[in-house]
């Protein structure tokens, strides 16, 4: 009982700061998330491929990419310029320019001419964009998704809402978008969530080990915390007056929801430490795809852009066949018969329905016994491989952290009072124990 009163009481001192910031920030959140360019408004802002402007062919585009392992390659207009984007397996990009088939060179008056037709697209007011800067990270650009496009260019629209947008030094198109409604509110949202400052977060190994040891210590606080909490108990009742009466009450008041809370924050930093990480295997890939691109290949593609205007190309192999459409269920049957015998397409009806990164296309999923690869059928990207593991770690994370349950998920509203709700009284709870180890600091140190 001593040893679990000590450790309680100073995990409490240090800690019960970061659970207040950790409840009100988790509320903020919820209603603004971290800035990001949807897939949505990146499609509603590229520009119409015009008849004529491309000049270099996919077959010549993929040639002067002069490396191995292409896999995809992208025919887009950023700004109205036409860009060919090869991807590699390994996720790095490369663009050619459309009209010269030289590596695409994108300065201050490409990027500064991307914003603007991208804003334009939108509906955004574009009149006045300038640029602010150009750097590797910043607090609103420092996820990993963004890796192959750094640095990048910071474009302030100078519109009404505080638009700014940052544009690929490599491939000229516009990445992110943030709003100062957005910025305001993720810094007291996101960033302080998540321990998010852009020095700690560019290096991701160090702030991957930080926040995990920081929610598992905070954790076995808030544990020693719930079991001296009942063993405190004299006939159901606290025995405690002032606020460690309230800290007490309100502390079992919450405790499922605190355990449960801290217990799927700390899951959220897992990657692959327990559970499985959703990603195959570099041999289940080339099952699934097939071998790169070749120009060979490329080379009976011709583009008719007047009789079928686009906004976008991409080519890419699945299954051992070239496409440039998205994929069909026969595709994905084909996909299943490479992956193994036992394999079969299958409907997508669990609780956790995958949804396609494009609005109303489908997702196929290919079930091998009691393995699922959830494939996006808008470009044939693997949106995540489902084994048993995998399948218990949606629950314990994302249901947990996020109230994320299919009864809840189906009533959003009610979804949203509830975690607004806890969130506060989370707040409230974290505050007594502010107060409380406020003045177990001045007694120790008076």
């Amino acid at each position: 009982m001593r040893a679990l009163t000590v450790l309680h009481r100073w995990f409490g001192v240090a800690f019960c700061l970061l659970f207040a910031m950790w409840f009100a920030s988790g509320a903020v959140m919820h209603w603004v998330p971290f800035p990001e360019l949807t897939e949505a408004e990146r499609r509603a802002g590229l520009a119409l491929l015009a008849p004529g402007a491309v000049k270099i062919s996919p077959a010549q585009a993929l040639a002067a990419v002069h490396q191995d392992w292409i896999t995809r390659l992208r025919l887009a207009a950023p700004g109205g310029h036409p860009v060919y984007v090869a991807t590699q397996n390994s996720g790095t990009l490369y663009a050619i320019d459309g009209v010269t088939g030289s590596p695409l060179l994108v300065d201050d008056a490409f990027a500064l001419g991307s914003a603007r037709a991208h804003a334009a697209a939108r509906g955004i007011d574009a009149s006045a964009p300038a640029l602010l800067e150009t750097a590797e990270y910043d607090q609103w650009t420092v996820p990993n998704g963004l890796d192959p496009h750094r640095p990048l260019h910071r474009i302030a629209l100078n519109d009404t809402a505080g638009t700014e947008l940052y544009v690929s030094l490599l491939t000229g198109e516009v990445v992110r978008d943030t709003t100062r409604i957005e910025r305001i509110a993720n810094y007291a949202g996101s960033v302080v969530h998540w321990i998010y400052p852009t020095a700690l977060r560019k290096h991701w190994a160090a702030w991957d080990s930080t926040v995990w040891w920081l929610s598992l210590l905070g954790g076995l606080g808030a544990l020693a915390g719930t079991l001296l909490g009942v063993l405190r108990l004299k006939n159901f009742a606290s025995p405690y007056r002032g606020w460690m009466y309230w800290h007490h009450v309100l502390g079992l008041a919450c405790a499922t929801f605190v355990l449960t809370w801290i217990f799927s924050g700390w899951l959220s930093m897992d990657h692959g430490r327990i559970f499985s990480g959703g990603r195959g295997t570099a041999t289940e890939h080339a099952q699934l795809y097939g071998s790169p691109l070749s120009a060979d290949e490329l080379n009976g593609i011709t583009l008719a852009l007047a009789h079928t205007p686009l906004h976008e190309i991409e080519w890419y192999r699945f299954a051992g066949k070239l496409l440039a459409a998205p994929l069909t269920e026969a595709d994905a049957e084909r996909a299943a018969t490479r992956l193994g015998a036992h394999c079969r397409v299958a409907p997508d009806d669990d609780d956790y329905a995958a949804h396609s990164r494009v609005a109303g296309m489908p997702v196929w999923r290919i079930a091998c016994a009691e393995t699922w690869w959830q494939i996006d059928g808008a470009d044939g990207r693997i949106i995540e491989k489902l084994d048993a593991s995998r399948r218990a770690y949606r629950w314990a994370y994302r249901a947990l952290h996020t109230l994320d349950f299919p009864a809840l998920a189906a009533r959003p509203l009610l979804r949203d009072a509830l975690i607004t709700l806890l969130c506060l009284l989370g707040f409230a709870f974290s505050v007594s124990g502010i107060v409380i180890g406020w003045r177990r600091v001045k007694t120790t140190l008076l």
